[in-house]
């Protein structure tokens, strides 16, 4: 590594430690005076699921989102929010506050294995700790068994289903041993609920959550199925899943009665296209849903005392071959025009770099950060909100947001670095402006391996620097080096 990021990185570690040591004691006594339990707020995490970049109104004036976009423009956008490239890793990035390869394979990708033991620290746990009430609405899929399930690591309950994508009305999984995946604290619903939309009835349990009365700050970790396949928008037609009127091929059967097809600024009926059209469907459909819950909040008197955290959790499908679960339909192109490179799975821009941000009223400035931030600091930004550490030599690879969010500061460099697959072959780093990625199984061992692109000049990855500054590759390669040292590389 050359003595210039060794000198970066020293610089880094450093700050981080200033932060930690001085700043973050003033930052809680300034916010929630960590002594006063009720002073600390509610705290709800939504994750929406596949939503692009593209696929939300404050970044897309094509799409209608308004309850999404106001949450965000009354708070701090996160404008390079990243993530990681599937479902599955980037939940164990935000329940973790570390990169999902720390343990092992199995949390690469998605799939219904444990994503990683019991006992790993979670957000959860540790707002259990913290004497908070902790709620799951939605979608699990670290663990589609119920061995493994939600009520695990540190949820007093749960709901929702604990495998990943479901038929929307019916519930269930694809076909096999985790098709079944409807739950109550990890025990199957009888008859899944059947015919309710599954964005419905997890932000009705989450309104009844927030409804209860109660002695003790509640954690509300909300994990929408929208918008990911299959998308089935039936409106008040629930015996009819969603299919292409016969009489009129740009136009889905009963469309002109289902309310997510239309919005006030009719927005959505001009798209021409019909299965982007049944996406902004979709789109509408979840924002009103969050509408209901910030309604919920403002009805019970809360809403001033509750930290709304929301991101999605990979880029956007953009293509779907169907029939993988009930209802489903073949789609695509059916995704916002993105302006970056990549989707779903892709270590490229459009595939981990996603809409985000917080909103606490009264708390949190209108602003936006343009700094470089990933899901993996959730976790420590929650600590250090309610006063809580990392236990023993549990070490986060997320930092500590709050000196950005509340005092515009300017967070400290350092690297982020993407992994996908069980049988790893997408690989990327940033640091700065500056990016590295490779395709194709086999670590990368050289800096021959690497393209090199610069997002700042470059945001679409279009043009490969690598030949013509190999000192920077160098540098990041060393980098990535030392991220990939740190994971485990076969299961435990």
């Amino acid at each position: 590594m050359s003595a210039a990021v060794e000198e970066m990185m020293t610089h880094s570690i450093f700050k981080i430690a200033i932060f930690a040591i001085l700043i973050l004691p003033q930052l809680a006594q300034q916010h929630i005076n960590a002594a006063d339990k009720d002073a600390r707020p509610n705290v709800i995490v939504i994750i929406s699921d596949d939503q692009g970049w593209a696929d939300i109104g404050f970044n897309n004036p094509n799409v209608y989102s308004p309850h999404l976009d106001r949450l965000a423009n009354q708070g701090v956008i996160f404008k390079n929010h990243y993530v990681m490239p599937q479902c599955t890793p980037t939940r164990v990035a935000a329940m973790t506050g570390r990169y999902p390869g720390r343990f092992g394979p199995q949390a690469l990708s998605a799939n219904n294995a444990p994503a990683f033991p019991r006992g790993t620290p979670t957000l959860a746990s540790m707002f259990r700790k913290a004497g908070y009430e902790t709620y799951l609405c939605g979608k699990w899929h670290l663990g589609s068994d119920p061995n493994h399930g939600p009520n695990h690591f540190g949820f007093d309950h749960s709901y929702g289903s604990l495998a990943g994508a479901i038929g929307m009305y019916d519930h269930r999984y694809r076909p096999g041993k985790f098709e079944q995946s409807w739950h109550r604290d990890l025990k199957q619903i009888p008859g899944n609920e059947n015919g309710t939309h599954a964005t419905d009835l997890v932000a009705t349990e989450a309104c009844k959550i927030i409804s209860q009365k109660r002695e003790s700050p509640f954690f509300l970790y909300l994990a929408f199925h929208a918008v990911h396949t299959p998308l089935d928008e039936r409106g008040p037609f629930t015996e009819q899943p969603t299919a292409i009127d016969t009489m009129r091929p740009d136009r889905w059967a009963r469309e002109d009665g289902i309310p997510w097809f239309h919005d006030p600024q009719g927005i959505i009926q001009r798209e021409k296209d019909p299965e982007k059209r049944l996406l902004l469907a979709a789109v509408h459909h979840l924002d009103h849903a969050i509408g209901q819950i910030v309604k919920a909040l403002e009805e019970t008197g809360q809403r001033e005392n509750t930290l709304i955290l929301f991101s999605s959790d990979n880029g956007p499908q953009v293509n779907w071959p169907g029939r993988a679960y009930p209802d489903d339909l073949k789609l695509s192109q059916f995704n916002q025009t993105l302006p970056m490179r990549g989707k779903k799975t892709d270590v490229w821009e459009g595939g981990i770099h996603v809409p985000a941000f917080a909103n606490w009223p009264k708390q949190i400035a209108t602003k936006s950060v343009e700094e470089p931030v990933h899901i993996i600091d959730w976790f420590p930004t929650l600590a250090a909100l309610i006063g809580q550490q990392a236990n023993g030599n549990y070490d986060w690879d997320g930092i500590d947001l709050t000196p950005a969010i509340f005092d515009d500061q300017t967070l400290p460099s350092r690297d982020l670095y993407w992994i996908w697959n069980k049988k790893t072959n997408r690989w990327a780093l940033r640091y700065g402006a500056w990016k590295i990625v490779k395709y194709g199984a086999g670590a990368p061992t050289q800096i021959a391996d690497w393209q090199l692109f610069h997002l700042l000049d470059d945001p679409r990855e279009t043009q490969n620097l690598a030949a013509s500054h190999p000192d920077v590759v160098s540098e990041l390669h060393q980098l990535f080096l030392r991220q990939r040292s740190k994971d485990l590389v076969s299961k435990r």
